[in-house]
């Protein structure tokens, strides 16, 4: 049994592409520099041990569910080593190991927490750094992107999965989310680009996620991005 494509899609996503180790949280995606091509550090590690002999082992366990997102947990080279250590096994239990995780995702989530604006200009200026992000995520690394053209045998491939897990969706949630809860700043004509842009984010996510075909993704709403960039050029 191995980790599924899944497993791992919803494991990065829910982390954030960064280590769930307390006080870490590095990002485990390395950009390009120089000569080199980016490239993931980023580890999923057991936390029920993968093999007998390793820490943590649970003998109990099918093969399914020890490879299940459930028993993993994404942490940097660092951090890996560091809880399978067999003289570290009693410090980080599973218990330990599953609140650490717990608490990341935690972590996660509450930087999504939504916010409640007075006006649309607030909303706009909140939104646009976000949707700003993601257009140059998938220029660095998209299936179009300079690297993927030059570097065809590099991990681009890689890294463009693990940039739309940890940061588009996790932006295309916070984005959503935001114009969801604030939909009353805006007319009625507004809000249909806004409940466009929601249903995108969702279809996408489920895409990411294997839980849907690329033929079920609603496209994004360009029109979106226009009303964005309309109400930001209108402020300055």
């Amino acid at each position: 049994m191995t980790i599924t494509q899944k497993s791992t899609k919803i494991l990065w996503a829910n982390a954030a592409g960064r280590c769930a180790f307390p006080g870490c949280q590095a990002l485990l995606c390395s950009e390009e520099a120089g000569n080199s091509a980016p490239y993931t550090i980023g580890e999923m590690a057991h936390i029920c041990g993968e093999r007998p002999g390793s820490s943590r082992y649970d003998s109990s366990q099918t093969p399914e569910e020890r490879d299940a997102y459930v028993n993993l947990i994404l942490l940097c080279p660092t951090h890996h080593t560091l809880v399978d250590k067999p003289e570290n096994e009693r410090r980080y239990s599973v218990s330990v190991l599953q609140k650490m995780k717990a608490d990341h995702e935690g972590y996660v989530s509450a930087r999504l927490e939504v916010r409640i604006f007075q006006e649309k200009r607030e909303v706009a200026e909140y939104v646009y750094p976000l949707l700003k992000q993601n257009h140059d995520v998938f220029l660095a690394y998209g299936p179009h992107s300079e690297i993927a053209r030059k570097n065809p045998e590099s991990d681009v491939q890689g890294i463009w999965l693990s940039e739309r897990l940890a940061t588009i969706v996790p932006n295309n949630r916070k984005i959503a989310e935001i114009v969801t809860a604030n939909s009353n700043l805006f007319t009625s004509t507004e809000q249909t680009v806004l409940t466009k842009f929601a249903l995108h984010a969702r279809s996408y996510e489920a895409w990411v996620t294997d839980d849907v075909s690329y033929e079920g993704v609603v496209r994004f709403p360009e029109e979106f991005e226009r009303l964005i960039l309309e109400i930001v050029n209108a402020i300055a």
